[in-house]
């Protein structure tokens, strides 16, 4: 089971494609570390009845400022053995405690980096941020080899057709960060439609896209960096790009993924809360949450979702696939 938490809507940022840019109005809210405790206490039923690996994952906003995340991924894993993963900006990772705590509980962490330094710096309005989150994550790669420490390190790129010119050689130069992944997907329009219009990406970036990976991923995987991605993903990517439709059917609901709001709201994914959502309170045990995906099918039945019209949940098209 993979669990996608987001813990908070606050940023350091100023991402010009996302809803959580620092320079954008509007309240932020934190989830209540008592919630996380309580629900972790499920997780940790459900994982000793079903015997299954268990992994949450941290989600912002920008997930390291949400202050209870290092005793909260410590407690977690340790007390409860359940599996912790986060996607960050990475502007926190030259922290000491930061450092201790993710190689110490957890097993995975996903850097964001949207291309090489003048860009990356320009589109998330971090002046100099480029040479520091460089040295950050090769610090802590160097880190947990010599704490022998079982930590899967991943970048993930928003691709726009901004930077897929440079896409190639951002990555060649990512291999050198010593990571062991690279995922990327493609900027959406949901969060910042006026952005999304000048620089989404177009049919024939999508083709360009498919051209350039095969001998990208030969290249990459010689340096012992895996390249993710599916051929249905890319699919998934050349229609959104020729504003063509794809319904999903069946995703198995809850069965697998579930998505968590900083409201503590949980859903089968983060676009079908306000249809198929429920407040995490209800869910007091593993039977509860064992019982979350049925009580998903029923409200689809009762009212399918209109975004399952044409699915966005990149999990759902194999992003992680090779």
């Amino acid at each position: 089971m993979i669990i996608l938490w987001r813990v908070t809507t606050r940023c350091n940022l100023a991402c010009s494609y996302c809803a959580y840019d620092r320079r954008l109005p509007g309240p932020r809210h934190d989830v209540n570390e008592a919630s996380v405790r309580r629900f972790g206490e499920v997780l940790a039923d459900y994982r000793r009845t079903t015997g299954e690996r268990v992994l949450l994952s941290w989600l912002g906003g920008e997930p390291l400022l949400w202050r209870p995340i290092f005793e909260a991924s410590s407690r977690l894993r340790h007390a409860h053995g359940i599996e912790i993963s986060a996607t960050t900006n990475g502007s926190t990772l030259h922290v000491p405690d930061a450092v201790q705590c993710v190689l110490d509980s957890f097993s995975e962490l996903t850097v964001s980096v949207d291309g090489h330094a003048d860009f990356h710096e320009s589109v998330r309005g971090c002046p100099g941020g480029w040479q520091r989150l460089r040295s950050a994550v090769r610090s802590l790669a160097q880190a947990r080899e010599l704490a022998h420490a079982r930590l899967k390190l991943r970048i993930n790129v928003v691709l726009m057709r901004d930077n897929l010119a440079e896409f190639v050689t951002l990555c060649v130069e990512l291999a050198d960060w010593r990571i062991d992944e690279i995922t990327f997907n493609q900027l959406g329009g949901r969060d910042r439609p006026e952005f999304f219009s000048a620089h989404g990406l177009r049919p024939q970036d999508a083709v360009a896209l498919r051209a350039l990976l095969p001998p990208l991923r030969e290249k990459l995987a010689s340096r012992g960096v895996r390249l993710c991605a599916s051929e249905r993903y890319l699919q998934r990517i050349e229609a959104s790009a020729g504003d063509q439709r794809i319904a999903v059917d069946d995703c198995a609901l809850g069965e697998r993924f579930l998505f968590i709001d900083e409201a503590g709201r949980i859903s089968p994914c983060s676009f079908t809360g306000a249809e198929y959502g429920r407040q995490i309170e209800s869910i007091r045990s593993a039977a509860d949450l064992i019982g979350l995906a049925s009580r998903h099918r029923d409200a689809r039945a009762a009212a399918r979702a209109a975004v399952c019209s044409d699915c966005p949940s990149t999990q759902v098209f194999g992003k992680f696939s090779a």
